[in-house]
C-alpha cells in the first residue's frame, strides 16, 4: 500500500503558524507518528508553497499510488489547475483540512477540488490525515 501526503502553501509552518487554529505540532513530528501507526504502508510526504510543484507531484504519484491525501491549503479555494490535475489522475484523492473551513471566513466555504476527490475531511486537526489513511487501508 502506497499513500502520498501532499501539503500546500504555508503548511510548512505547522507548529509555528497560528497555533490556536493549527496546533503546536509540526507536520514532520506527526508524520513520524503516522509511519509508526501504519508500518505496512509506504508513505511519501511532499510539501510545497508553489501551485505548479503540487500539480507536478500529483502527476508523479497519481498513477502509481493507492491513495493521496491532499491538503491544498489556500489553493483549495482558488486553483482550477489543481482540480484539473486531480481529475486527470487515476489515484483517488481525499481532501484534508486541519481547521474547520466552514467555521472560518466565507471565502473558505467553497472548495474547487472537492468535486474531484473521493471525500473530504475537515476540522479534526491532524487526526484528519490518520482518518484518511484508515479509509485507504480498510478493506
Amino acid at each position: 500500500m502506497k499513500i502520498a501526503i501532499i501539503n500546500g502553501p504555508n503548511l510548512n509552518l505547522l507548529g509555528k503558524r497560528e497555533p490556536g487554529i493549527y496546533g503546536n505540532e509540526s507536520f514532520e513530528e506527526y508524520f513520524q507518528q503516522l509511519q509508526q501507526a501504519f508500518p505496512h504502508v509506504e508513505f511519501s510526504y511532499f510539501q510545497h508553497n508553489v501551485e505548479g510543484e503540487i500539480i507536478n507531484y500529483l502527476h508523479q504519484t497519481g498513477f502509481s499510488y493507492d491513495g493521496i491525501l491532499l491538503n491544498a491549503g489556500g489553493y483549495t479555494h482558488t486553483s482550477v489547475a489543481i482540480r484539473d490535475a486531480i481529475a486527470a489522475i487515476k489515484t483517488p484523492v481525499i481532501e484534508i483540512h486541519i481547521s474547520n473551513v466552514y467555521a472560518r471566513e466565507e471565502f473558505r466555504h467553497t472548495s474547487l477540488i472537492a468535486p474531484k476527490c473521493v471525500g473530504s475531511i475537515c476540522g479534526l486537526g491532524m487526526k484528519g490525515y490518520r482518518l484518511g489513511v484508515e479509509y485507504f487501508v480498510q478493506p
